[in-house]
């Protein structure tokens, strides 16, 4: 596996694999891997890639002020094992200074889906995900790009970007790989104690609840909503967020029940906050099955 730490030997080593054929997948990362993110990779292989880039870097502008940015969990050394077994041709680890030098000032505006949910509690979050996400596509030029639906609304974001600005990359969005009692993988989960990390599984149990009710035929916001909230309000120590029922399109309320939903949320514990999300598809519910 390569390891490159600037923009112009990371183009270097692409062009040259490109000269040779080479189809780039890319999947983007900050680091403190875990098995989603491996999974990510192996799907950029089964769409087609046989050169594939894994970038890590913790980016400062996603970060809001009174966020974890500096507490961060990073081991740069067991990511680079952990790629090196999966096979990774390219690691591209970039300093802040590389990836922001002192005079950049441009940042990218994420558009309305960046506006609900995560965009309002979490002010300019996603102006840094779209900025440093095309960066990185500019830096790589990848043929396909993965990320991880449990990150719903960013991958929004991104497509939206994508498909605005004509960005030339295929997106995949994975599915979200789950500890066995449903906790959605996540390196912010290392911040919880045993005991917090036995309430964790409760936003997932939410998210359930939300899409059994749907499912079964339930056609109003604020009962699959108020049916999650009291899951959750079941375990003392969880702080709820949010918990929504969204259109996945637009992150703001559905206009009516005959399309796909999303069922969103974010919980703390402690000092960690968790997000998690369970997409419900519009065949799967009863007034729609059957229909074309």
């Amino acid at each position: 596996m390569h390891i490159t730490r600037t923009i112009d030997e990371t183009r270097t080593a692409i062009a040259a694999a490109k000269a040779h054929g080479r189809r780039v997948g890319f999947v983007p990362t900050m680091g403190y891997l875990h098995e989603g993110h491996l999974s990510l990779v192996r799907a950029a292989r089964e769409n087609g890639a046989d050169f594939v880039v894994v970038s890590i870097f913790v980016n400062p502008k996603q970060f809001g002020p009174n966020e974890d940015f500096d507490r961060y969990p990073r081991d740069e050394e067991r990511d680079r094992r952990s790629l090196e077994q999966e096979g990774v041709d390219l690691l591209f680890i970039p300093s802040v200074e590389v990836m922001y030098p002192e005079d950049s000032t441009t940042m990218v505006s994420a558009g309305a889906v960046a506006r609900p949910l995560e965009g309002q509690r979490r002010p300019g979050h996603f102006e840094g995900v779209a900025t440093i996400v095309l960066k990185l596509f500019n830096i790589v030029q990848p043929d396909v790009a993965v990320f991880g639906r449990k990150d719903a609304q960013q991958c929004s974001v991104i497509a939206r970007m994508v498909e605005d600005l004509d960005v030339p990359v295929r997106l995949v969005f994975a599915e979200t790989v789950r500890e066995g009692d449903g906790l959605a993988r996540s390196s912010r989960n290392t911040y919880l104690t045993p005991e917090q990390r036995e309430l964790a599984p409760v936003l997932h149990r939410a998210l359930r609840a939300g899409e059994e009710a749907l499912t079964r035929g339930v056609e109003h916001v604020e009962t699959v909503e108020q049916l999650m909230l009291k899951i959750a309000a079941e375990t003392p120590g969880v702080e709820v967020d949010y918990l929504a029922l969204v259109d996945p399109r637009t992150f703001a309320r559905p206009a009516d029940f005959y399309r796909d939903l999303l069922l969103a949320g974010a919980v703390r514990i402690g000092k960690t906050r968790l997000i998690d999300n369970i997409a419900v598809s519009r065949a799967s519910m009863p007034h729609t099955r059957g229909r074309g």
